[in-house]
């Protein structure tokens, strides 16, 4: 087992996996959560291990205490560190024709489940709990200060929520040996906006950008590997915003 040990939550597709990627290539040995695609898991989870690190799948529903119970203990200790990755946009659309279902939905996936992984993080990683220190990391959006009307305004809203949970405990835990950092991704170039309805949804807002394009998931990827690392060893109860100026 190497030193670091880190559980990415969403951690098979997308963002999450070019963190675990990133992850593995610094050393870590990984746990990596993910929903309901076993094949996508298992195949990210063996490029992971191509690269001379451990890595574990481990299926979990995030928004049930009990999926997140399981999922920590499968990751066992010591960890030393979260990124709190998991999440879902649902179809866009304004608000008022969403689906009162899918609006819970959002806030369940999007911040209920950000706020109990962050619990359970605590209590692996504090070192009041016998955790030895580390890092959380919560992966926001962009859309937590833009508000994305006529997309997804419960998503944002949920987002927001997330940069309020780095703030409050990062100070909280500070004292424990764990930092909490955030990271709000912009357009990022993933199926997110296919799966939500809109293939094309990068082509269209584009020209938003101030840099002039959407970003890759490494992108993403390199800004959470560093404020896991040493480097970034007196940052916390911030978000970094990594959105191309948008």
């Amino acid at each position: 087992m190497h030193e670091l040990r880190t559980l990415v939550t969403g951690g098979t597709r997308g963002i999450g996996a070019a963190i675990a990627r990133r992850l593995a290539a610094a050393g870590h040995d990984l746990v990596l959560g993910y929903r309901a695609d076993r094949e996508a898991a298992e195949a990210t989870a063996a490029e992971i291990r191509a690269l001379g690190v451990g890595c574990d799948p481990v299926a979990a529903d995030l928004a049930d205490p009990a999926g997140v119970d399981a999922l920590f203990a499968a990751a066992g200790r010591p960890l030393t560190g979260v990124v709190n990755n998991a999440g879902w946009a649902g179809p866009l659309g304004p608000l008022a024709d969403t689906d009162p279902d899918v609006v819970r939905r959002v806030v369940e996936v999007n911040l209920v489940a950000p706020l109990l992984v962050a619990r359970a993080a605590v209590r692996a990683l504090g070192r009041s709990y016998g955790g030895q220190g580390g890092v959380i990391v919560n992966l926001s959006s962009g859309a937590a200060t833009i508000g994305s009307p006529g997309e997804y305004v419960h998503y944002a809203a949920a987002k927001a929520g997330v940069d309020t949970l780095t703030l409050g405990l990062g100070k909280e835990v500070g004292p424990d040996g764990v930092r909490v950092v955030g990271v709000a991704p912009g357009a990022i170039r993933t199926r997110m906006h296919a799966d939500s309805g809109d293939a094309g949804r990068l082509e269209r807002i584009g020209g938003a950008v101030p840099l002039g394009r959407p970003a890759e998931p490494d992108e993403i990827a390199a800004t959470v590997a560093w404020l896991m690392g040493p480097e970034a060893s007196y940052v916390t109860a911030t978000t970094v915003r990594v959105a191309g100026g948008r």
